[in-house]
């Protein structure tokens, strides 16, 4: 397959761009929401570019319990449009992209004395079917004990007295993002990673004219120029609001979501669950691969915004949930593979807990003409991104925005070229890859579905080109091709780049980091031209990330 019809994001082509050319649209954040409103506005006709300080998706967005769901758990707050959207939105990714973004059955196991009884539950799960416009085949279904057990025999089997099978969504978050980067950079947006926006440049009206940033990779300066500014930074909206000279009542409430992880044999549930907390809570248990994932907590934070870290406390707070659902699995922190701790962006409300505030978005603009999104949910993406348009588009020329815009296409367009249109399709390609890569000596099926999951089609070019490599070991080749692959055609920058957010290997796959970092190290080092320091400071980076993976401190930072 040829590697020229595929999206490419070159860093420095894309750096050029943005010293030359003057914006429609000049977006601060390069999660998913960023990324959201960055597509649809180059697909809508105009012409824009988008910045991140650090690696795409390198903050919220690659935090999450990594589900495109329908928000079940919103109904218990009576949030009826947001779960709507919400279901309605998850089908539409998932078509859009149907290997990144996968059906996947979620067991609501009823326990005595739970959150949620079998009534309300079969009530529940009926609405949130009728509001997500689930199709027939994914429709809940009850289960009486014996069927609940059947499908999980994992449970507390003294507890459950039954079962809500529904449907959600699986996805990797941070692979979801740079796949909608690059996608909106082949259509021509111009996107860059680790240039930091560092000030707002003001005209004799107050009003933003252009914006500094600092080439993180060179140290440079550049100087953005646009129409219409959007700061799309997820838990530093207020950080990028106080750039902009805005003296007002702080507006983001910020909590945080941790997520274990254990190898599978540790934790083998046999398909997706979510269940009761004794606190009142809900937490999801989801195999993928070689590991199982557990999360997540929802606690208020105040500390250090670019080190969120899991502590004791966020640990035993899950293992105590585990253990109370699963009592045969007797589960222990040394048990613990590795985790992720995230933030979630939300908007403050008076007497409102962390579990209670809304995931809905909101826009804020200042009197400088920045628009801020705040808040919001991965599933949503699409929806924030016309909402943050339609504000830029409410300030254009009527005659204008006739003649130049065109109308939404995002919900029709295919996220990555050529696509798979079907889970039908999906199941075939994969296949197709575990015949691939039996020829090449692997026999392990999980590589298969690594590949298909994580690139879709883009595999046949990681797989074609690790057969140029020259190595015993052809795991390790086809690592190598994902390197050079994630170099030249996904920005990849940094060690951290490649083993967390282009690879995920940090959390579904820790122990091929130690055995292949070797070659990725001499890979990388020749293809960005690092020197010694560099290499170093690479390694040094690497140790911090693994570290803070595996080890759960006493408190968070500040």
């Amino acid at each position: 397959m040829n590697a020229s019809n595929f999206s490419v994001l070159n860093r420095k082509k894309q750096i050029d761009k943005l010293n030359s050319e003057v914006f429609d649209l000049a977006i601060i954040g390069g999660g998913i929401t960023g990324a959201g409103i960055a597509l649809d506005a180059t697909a809508r006709g105009l012409k824009v570019c988008l910045v991140e300080k650090n690696d795409f998706a390198s903050g919220t967005s690659n935090k999450s319990t990594k589900l495109i769901h329908g928000g079940l758990r919103y109904l218990k707050n009576f949030e009826i449009s947001l779960v709507r959207e919400s279901g309605s939105e998850r089908s539409i990714v998932h078509n859009l992209a149907p290997h990144l973004v996968s059906p996947q059955k979620m067991l609501l196991p009823l326990i005595e004395g739970g959150t949620y009884g079998k009534l309300m539950t079969a009530i529940g799960l009926r609405v949130y079917d009728f509001l997500a416009d689930v199709k027939s085949a994914d429709r809940r279904k009850m289960l009486d004990k014996t069927e609940t057990l059947a499908k999980e025999p994992l449970l507390n089997q003294h507890k459950v007295v039954g079962g809500g099978l529904y449907a959600e969504y699986r996805t990797d978050d941070a692979r979801l993002t740079i796949e909608i980067l690059k996608k909106a950079t082949s259509i021509g947006a111009t996107i860059v990673n680790y240039c930091e926006m560092t000030s707002f440049n003001y005209d004799a009206q107050a009003k933003i004219e252009s914006i500094n940033c600092k080439d993180l990779n060179t140290e440079l300066s550049v100087t953005i120029k646009a129409k219409h500014y959007i700061s799309a930074t997820g838990p530093w909206v207020d950080t990028v609001r106080k750039k902009d000279n805005l003296e007002t009542k702080k507006q983001l409430f910020l909590t945080k979501g941790v997520h274990l992880v254990f190898p599978y044999e540790k934790l083998p549930v046999k398909q997706s669950i979510y269940f009761d907390v004794p606190d009142g809570r809900m937490v999801f248990a989801i195999p993928r691969g070689k590991i199982t994932y557990l999360g997540t907590t929802d606690t208020a934070y105040s500390g250090n915004l670019d080190r969120v870290v899991a502590t004791k406390a966020d640990a035993n707070y899950l293992l105590n949930a585990v253990n109370n659902m699963f009592q045969t699995v007797h589960l222990t922190i040394d048990d613990i593979e590795s985790n992720w701790a995230g933030l979630r962006p939300l908007i403050h409300k008076e007497n409102k807990t962390a579990s209670e505030l809304s995931r809905k978005d909101e826009i804020f603009i200042s009197d400088s003409g920045l628009i801020s999104m705040a808040g919001g949910k991965l599933t949503g993406y699409r929806k924030m991104a016309y909402r943050a348009l339609d504000a830029v588009l409410k300030t254009y020329d009527a005659k204008d925005y006739n003649s130049k815009l065109k109308q939404p296409t995002t919900e029709t367009m295919p996220l990555v070229n050529p696509p798979l249109t079907s889970n039908k399709e999906v199941q075939t390609y994969q296949k197709s890859i575990e015949k691939q890569l039996l020829k090449l000596g692997i026999t392990d099926l999980y590589y298969a579905w690594y590949l298909c999951s994580s690139y879709g089609k883009q595999a046949d070019i990681i797989i074609k080109k690790s057969q140029e490599f020259k190595n015993d070991d052809a795991v390790e080749c086809l690592i190598r091709a994902e390197l050079w692959y994630g170099v030249h055609f996904e920005m990849v920058n940094t060690l951290n780049d490649f083993f967390v957010r282009r690879t995920g290997r940090l959390y579904f796959d820790i122990k091929s980091i130690e055995q292949y970092k070797t070659s990725v190290i001499s890979d990388m080092s020749k293809y960005l031209n690092w020197d010694a320091s560099r290499i170093k400071h690479e390694e040094e980076q690497l140790k911090s990330v693994l570290k803070d993976a595996t080890t759960y401190y006493d408190e968070d930072f500040t």
